[in-house]
């Protein structure tokens, strides 16, 4: 469906010509027609990328009242930069639209500059939980009249523990309104959303629940986990034209990665919470020119985050939410083009693969990390391709020519290709001359020696482990796998010796060393699953129930280095 057939007025249809879109991608020419023919509420899964803030946005600016300077829409979203995003992409709509005010209102940015827009009127409101929250608390803000109010990328608010701002500011807007509530995927906690404050919403699904996109490949590369970082940088050198996001599980291994990858002479750099506003956007601003061409970060920070031609999405480790893949793999594969995501992942990891092709109704294909031949061979032929390419400035270079001859006139054919070839191509050869193989042969059994970094945690039997509660079960489909990697997570520069974890309903014991307890009940403070507060504490005195599945014992220690 083109956007000429669409139902838009001409002021919007000469905007979204000028922006060079002529036909409908599937989730527009699902929700527009009916947004733009009823009032009602609607709930849209479509994957990252897909048009959403055009399905959306066309039609509230078509439809809503441009008189006066009452707010007409609210947009909550995740991220300052998808905040940033969503309303620039409005303005750009709204181009012959003059009457058509957008303010974006988020954190990190001068509360009071956003007031003094907001007081010259802004017919949709673009935010942040947050920063909405703080705005209505202080009285700055009116929302109680607005006729549409969009939820975009909802599973990641909830993610992200916005459930308390989220009813907040929904206690604060009309009864009678239209409720539009996008997202990727639909966990439970967005389905109790849609139930309590959606009725009778029109239902639109492009693709099947939690489905990755089409238009991307999924591969896994097995090594060794203290491999990984070589395993990434040979996957960077076999394909030298990569232009990718790398993701990490912590803000410190993000940094260490990317300081690494600098060290090693690549166009990278980080994207994690630390960073300042001004640091986030210098750095995005060269990614998006392409003068980074790997973007190392963590999922909070690259949320909202919207980048073209993104040929590689890389899982340096894989999230322990599953749900967050489909995110992840979304930032690639856009616009009909085609992408790959990556996973660098050791034998203990192998079934979150199995988890993942389950949830995204597609399949994995392993993949070999390349041989140091097989790298050099890539980069010779791609040196030479770009040499093939070269446009020659003879005008420019004429002067120096009869000089350069003369100098070069020594040489044979043969031996100057070399020589040129040599040049760049040197450095390759040096490093991966006696290029060992990272890859992991899955029928040989696992070694557990002290050299792989694991020991047996219980061989002493004087109980120097205090067992801990966590509410986290069964209902939450919880493995002993995911609580570890949580517990990593939250402790990435402690060395946690973990004993034995039980599952049960609703909550978990687990083992944890002694002298690893207050680390560990620090570090989880204050910390969320899927939205909801984390309880950890010492089991002592908790009643004992017997758990449906076996108790596990988990024989080794958990440190900052990451399987």
């Amino acid at each position: 469906m083109t956007f000429s057939e669409i139902g838009l007025i001409p002021e919007l249809l000469n905007a979204v010509e000028d922006l060079g879109f002529q036909t409908a991608m599937p989730v527009q020419a699902e929700a527009i027609p009916v947004l733009l023919q009823q009032d009602t509420n609607l709930i849209a899964l479509a994957q990252t990328g897909t048009g959403k803030t055009a399905a959306f946005g066309l039609p509230i600016i078509q439809k809503i009242d441009l008189e006066g300077k009452q707010t007409e829409a609210l947009i909550i979203c995740p991220t300052r930069e998808l905040c940033i995003q969503i309303a620039n992409d409005c303005k750009k709509f709204a181009k012959y639209i003059p009457s058509c005010s957008v303010v974006p209102v988020y954190g990190g940015a001068s509360m009071e500059l956003q007031i003094k827009e907001l007081k010259k009127g802004a017919k949709i409101i673009v935010a942040t939980p947050g920063r909405m929250n703080d705005l209505l608390s202080r009285g700055k803000v009116d929302i109680s009249r607005i006729k549409y109010l969009v939820l975009d990328e909802a599973d990641e608010m909830l993610n992200m523990g916005f459930k308390e701002d989220l009813d907040a500011i929904l206690s604060q807007t009309p009864l009678e309104k239209n409720t539009l509530l996008f997202s990727a995927t639909m966990p439970r906690e967005v389905e109790e959303i849609a139930d309590n404050y959606i009725s009778n919403p029109v239902r639109i699904q492009i693709g099947s629940r939690n489905q990755g996109s089409d238009n991307v490949r999924h591969f896994y590369y097995l090594v060794h986990a203290k491999d990984r970082y070589l395993a990434l940088k040979r996957i960077a050198d076999y394909y030298p034209d990569i232009y990718a996001i790398i993701f990490c599980r912590t803000k410190v291994e993000t940094q260490e990665v990317a300081d690494m990858l600098i060290k090693d002479g690549y166009n990278a750099d980080s994207l994690h919470g630390d960073l300042s506003q001004a640091q986030r956007d210098h750095v995005m601003s060269r990614f998006r020119l392409r003068n980074i061409q790997m973007l190392v970060a963590t999922d909070v920070a690259a949320r909202g985050l919207d980048v073209s031609n993104l040929t590689h999405v890389i899982n340096y480790n894989l999230p322990d939410e599953l749900e967050q893949y489909v995110h992840r793999s979304g930032r690639t594969g856009r616009a009909d083009k085609q992408g790959i995501s990556i996973a660098i992942i050791n034998l203990e990891e192998k079934y979150k693969i199995k988890n993942i092709e389950r949830l995204i109704r597609k399949s994995f294909e392993k993949a070999r990390i390349p041989t140091g031949k097989e790298v050099c061979r890539k980069q010779l032929f791609n040196m030479i391709n770009r040499v093939e390419q070269t446009v020659v400035n003879d005008q420019e270079i004429e002067d120096f020519l009869p000089e350069i001859v003369a100098k070069l006139s020594w040489l044979e054919r043969d031996e100057l290709i070399k020589k040129f070839v040599s040049l760049e191509f040197n450095r390759f050869l040096d490093y991966y001359r006696d290029a060992p193989d990272l890859n992991v042969d899955e029928s040989k059994p696992a070694e557990k020696t002290r050299k792989s970094g694991v020991k047996n945690a219980r061989s002493d039997k004087g109980g120097h482990f205090t067992r801990l509660y966590i509410s986290l079960g069964h209902k939450d489909r919880i493995v002993p796998q995911r609580i570890i990697g949580l517990i990593n997570d939250f402790t990435p520069r402690t060395r946690v010796e973990i004993g034995r974890i039980d599952i049960m309903d609703g909550f978990s014991y687990i083992e944890v060393d002694t002298k690893s307890v207050e680390n560990v009940l620090d570090a989880f403070e204050g910390k969320f699953f899927k939205g909801r507060p984390l309880k950890v504490e010492v089991a002592e005195g908790r009643p004992q129930k017997k758990s449906r599945n076996k108790s596990v014992e988990r024989r080794k220690d958990f440190n900052s280095k990451k399987s």
